[in-house]
């Protein structure tokens, strides 16, 4: 999720570079807002997580193309970025790092839009968890318990997930 589209490695000086294409389905739009890592809304534009998934060169990613597919349906989005790369999603359940700070961010999103409210989760995870056969085992049982958490923590029942 985090976004890794047009990341590539750099063989002449041994990094990773994004190479700073914007396709158009990804393009900015003054009515689509990014939460930062500051807490402040900021017209989004590629990379969305920049400043979340600070240890990784990130990319393009699915969450503009999604935000401007709905944006003229609700006039203005607003997008938490929450993601960080390589992760499994054991570091996602409740009580861990990664969980807390999703929801710290949602609410901290709701207070500074004004009392805006969440339409939907985007989420799009899970390559680190088949490594393991454990972990890929558990994957199903883990994900089912982090939409429910996720759902009860911001007080949103039917809060639509889209995988």
């Amino acid at each position: 999720m985090a976004g890794r589209g047009g990341v590539y490695n750099d063989t002449a000086t041994n990094t990773t570079l994004w190479d700073g294409v914007i396709p158009p389905e990804c393009r900015s739009n003054p009515s689509i807002l990014r939460l930062t890592a500051k807490l402040e809304w900021k017209e989004a534009k590629e990379p969305l997580h920049v400043d979340i998934d600070v240890n990784k060169t990130n990319g393009i990613g699915p969450g503009m193309s999604f935000a401007n597919r709905v944006v003229n349906r609700f006039g203005q989005v607003g997008l938490v970025p929450c993601s960080i790369g390589g992760t499994k999603l054991s570091q996602w359940q409740k009580g861990q790092f990664l969980y807390e700070e999703t929801v710290r961010r949602a609410k901290a999103a709701a207070v500074a839009s004004g009392g805006g409210s969440y339409q939907a989760v985007l989420w799009y995870q899970g390559e680190s968890d088949t490594v393991d056969m454990v972990d890929a085992s558990v994957y199903k049982k883990r994900l089912v318990n982090f939409f429910n958490d996720l759902r009860n923590d911001l007080h949103q029942p039917n809060l639509p997930i889209i995988q």
